[in-house]
């Protein structure tokens, strides 16, 4: 009995000992986990390079949606006046326009009869005036009754008014009153570019008939972008005039491009519970497209942090990390891994929000990225 005692206490000595053994073995492959050696031949092969916090002023932006655009006044939809069948269309979409280069032509026999009738009443326009001025002479000399003066008066301006509104159609028309006064009638009217741009739509072909109410084709005059954005209701009240605005267009580069708000709209969109921003891009001979979707920074203000390069993090199992030189021995650099909070980031720096853990203290900047993988 006393023997098995002392095989029992035995087991559990041993048990205890492994158990001591196992939880140091731990703590040195944790400890040895934390720490790096790097020779001198890798620090310079590699290009490692060490730096410090630093101060750094970070933007408060908010993060916004839109598109690119241009003003009303730099858009025409080209319609006609009367009616008639396309006859010309040498315009393709994407082709450049100059104001008031022909577009399209129509033909009707609607033209024909409204030149006839300005014609007509043209050539009666002078017996009606001299008729008139006769009657008011007589009139005057109380030879001729205030009936007849007065039946003269309102035959001749009522034919004067016709004369003005059939010579202000044809005008709108672009046929010129005089050639048809020349008996020069023509069954055929141009459309001209009323801005500069170019062919934006083409909505017809020759011989399909067009009405007053449809759009002939579209002209866009690229000459002045801008950012068209919509902004939530929650920081509208943080946007303000002359703000900076940073955007790109993701679906066509990852170039970021510049712009500053130049108007904020005064009503909230019912169904979205946005705003309207007006942006000036500062460069409008990019390249850009009417209508490309455009993410955007509006920034608002600036805030100071002490930061490193964001090359110097390393992000592992949803915790950051950086490499701060422990100490220099002979040929060797010893590291060891220290967690940080992040706070802003930009393209090239990141905030640390802990930063008492790396007062003094040389951090890895450049190089990091291997070191972690291996």
């Amino acid at each position: 009995m006393k023997n098995i005692y002392i095989l029992l206490f035995s087991l559990a000595f041993l048990a205890c000992g492994n158990k001591e053994n196992s939880t140091e073995t731990v703590e040195n492959t944790k400890t040895e986990s934390n720490s790096i050696t790097v020779t001198k031949v890798q620090f310079e092969s590699e290009n490692m390079v060490l730096d410090t916090l630093k101060p750094v002023s970070f933007d408060n932006t908010i993060q916004v949606t839109g598109m690119i655009d241009v003003p009303p006044k730099n858009k025409s939809s080209v319609t006609t006046f009367i009616g008639g069948y396309i006859s010309k269309t040498p315009l393709l979409v994407g082709d450049e326009v100059k104001k008031g280069q022909l577009l399209v032509s129509l033909q009707n026999p609607e033209y024909v009869e409204i030149q006839q009738n300005y014609l007509e009443i043209a050539e009666q326009l002078n017996y009606l005036k001299a008729e008139f001025n006769r009657q008011k002479s007589l009139y005057d000399e109380q030879i001729t009754s205030e009936k007849n003066y007065l039946k003269a008066q309102s035959t001749y301006k009522s034919s004067l008014a016709t004369y003005n509104g059939l010579r202000k159609k044809l005008q709108m028309m672009n046929i010129s009153p005089s050639a048809v006064e020349q008996e020069q009638m023509t069954s055929t009217i141009n459309l001209y570019a009323p801005i500069n741009g170019h062919v934006t739509k083409v909505n017809v072909s020759n011989g399909t008939y067009v009405s007053p109410s449809d759009v002939i084709l579209e002209i866009v005059d690229i000459d002045h972008i801008h950012l068209e954005l919509t902004v939530f209701e929650k920081d509208i009240m943080q946007i303000k005039k002359g703000q900076k605005i940073t955007f790109r267009i993701p679906e066509a580069s990852d170039k970021t491009y510049d712009a500053d708000v130049h108007l904020v709209g005064t009503t909230i969109d019912e169904t979205t519970r946005r705003v309207k921003v007006h942006g000036h891009v500062d460069n409008e001979s990019a390249n850009f497209i009417v209508g490309m979707f455009v993410e955007a920074n509006i920034i608002t203000n600036h805030s100071e942090g002490l930061a490193l390069s964001n090359q110097a993090i390393v992000t592992m199992e949803n915790d950051n990390y950086v490499l701060v030189l422990d100490e220099k021995q002979n040929d060797e650099f010893h590291f060891k891994k220290i967690k940080v909070d992040l706070g802003k980031q930009d393209e090239n720096s990141v905030e640390i929000l802990n930063p008492e853990a790396l007062k003094d203290k040389k951090v890895l900047v450049e190089g990091i990225g291997m070191l972690m993988e291996e």
